[in-house]
This record gives C-alpha cells, structure tokens and sequence, in this order.
C-alpha cells in the first residue's frame, strides 16, 4: 500500500525537478525516502517537534510562507484531524497539491474545502488540486 502511495504522488510530478513537503513527519520514512531517490524531486519534510537534522522545524498552524514558496505538492501521513485544516490552508497559499493519507478509517477535517477521496491500486487518501 505505501509503495502505491508514494507512486501516486511521483506520477503528480509534472515539473523537473517539482518540489514536494512532507509535513507533520513521524518515525516512518518509507513514502519520503523512496520519493527522495527520484531524479526529479526535490523534497523536504517539516515538523513542529524535529526528530533529527533533516526534518526542518515548523508550525503548521503559524507556517513560515518561505520555506514553501514554489511547492507543487504537499503530503502528510496520519495528520491529526486538528492539523488538517491548517495543512488544507497551507496548500491553498501555496497553490500546491494537496494529498492526505489519514488513519484507516478516519474521516478528514478540512473545514470549508472538501477533499476528493482518492483510490490509487491498494492505496486510498484524500486529494486537493486535482
């Protein structure tokens, strides 16, 4: 499923190189590092609480506008559902794609913008931008 997952988001690639952010990064890095061996992307990953030196510290709620100026997609794993609205927000400043894989069966919190459910093989989330 997550092999599907970060396949969908690499067949979203329309530029080269098309920048990516993952935010709201955990432990699990499998989406991220397949994505960052492609030739064409260039990705980074953001969190309010870094785990290490590669994920760049900030706040979703308060994001700094900089670090995404000419982003083409956002991802975020598992976000909590009070997170979502601010990375749907996110996504709308930017312009950029927006592609949210929450928990199995939960629903998505998006407020006033309606996600569009998305089934891409074994992999199911939600899309904006498309």
């Amino acid at each position: 499923m997550w092999n599907n997952f970060a396949e969908y988001i690499l067949s979203q690639c329309e530029k080269n190189p098309t920048r990516i952010c993952e935010i709201g990064v955990g432990k699990f890095t499998q989406v991220f590092d397949f994505l960052s061996e492609q030739e064409n992307v260039e990705i980074f990953k953001t969190d309010i609480s870094p785990k290490d030196s590669s994920v760049i510290k900030d706040d979703v709620t308060n994001p700094n506008l900089k670090l995404y100026e000419d982003l083409d997609i956002i991802y975020s794993i598992r976000p909590p559902s009070e997170l979502q609205p601010y990375i749907v927000d996110l996504a709308l400043k930017t312009g950029a794609k927006l592609i949210i894989k929450p928990l199995f069966n939960e629903d998505i919190n998006t407020k006033r913008v309606q996600l569009k459910l998305k089934n891409y093989k074994k992999a199911s989330f939600y899309i904006l931008g498309e």
